[in-house]
């Protein structure tokens, strides 16, 4: 990674999409030295087989959830936009509220979600799909643009990212070796304890996965990425 990059933000839909995707890489740039942001577009509030659990109880349960995570990662700045879980549409709403985000803590390198949908159904959720979509267009053009969002001015001026990370699986651009931060990565996952019955075996597949990224580069674990450089 570039030496330029001095603050970085993470763009997902839901409590943990961060830590599974990235958190090694997170990791990694919180030991760099690196600011880095995280901005949570759904409460999670659908994300439960228990027949007893509320919507209302679980989004709070899913948030201090995501603030452990972050803090075990070293992330001290977690945003959360609340939108409900399941339901997240392209609209102007969350458009400018994204863009407020970046304009916010204008990010250098901007991580995001997959637009498309992949072979790892787990990653191509709509929620996904539809965040990782309307990230890449607030960071072009819209958080860019004075006159986009004029309602946004002149608080929160335009900002130009420079690099974007967008996960991926398959034939990424960049593979970030993470052997070093793999443990720290399973234990911020492990924070959100409300979404696994069984741990081990979610540490298992997400060693296993990391594994085979890592394949390519050599290294024990990696996490993967395309790159967009900005000009």
């Amino acid at each position: 990674m570039a030496d330029k990059i001095e603050r970085v933000m993470v763009v997902t839909a839901h409590p943990d999409d961060s830590e599974f995707g990235a958190g090694g890489t997170v990791a990694k740039m919180v030991k760099e030295g690196r600011e880095v942001t995280y901005v949570i577009v759904t409460n999670g509030n659908k994300g439960s087989s228990d027949r007893s659990m509320t919507p209302e109880r679980l989004a709070r349960i899913r948030e201090e959830e995501q603030r452990n995570a972050a803090r075990t990662l070293g992330v001290e700045r977690v945003e959360f936009l609340g939108y409900p879980d399941g339901e997240v549409e392209d609209t102007r709403d969350l458009r400018r509220d994204v863009s407020r985000m970046i304009r916010a803590w204008r990010p250098d390198l901007v991580v995001c979600q997959n637009p498309h949908r992949t072979y790892l159904l787990g990653a191509s959720h709509r929620d996904h799909r539809i965040v990782g979509g309307v990230t890449l267009d607030c960071i072009y053009p819209l958080a860019r643009d004075h006159m986009a969002f004029p309602e946004l001015m002149p608080t929160f001026e335009p900002h130009k990212v420079r690099e974007v990370y967008v996960m991926q699986w398959q034939d990424p651009q960049v593979v970030v070796d993470v052997s070093d931060t793999m443990d720290l990565k399973l234990r911020a996952l492990a924070c959100h304890a409300s979404q696994f019955k069984d741990f081990a075996a979610v540490e298992a597949r997400v060693r296993d996965r990391a594994r085979q990224l890592g394949q390519a580069k050599g290294c024990a674990y990696a996490e993967a990425f395309d790159h967009i450089v900005i000009p």
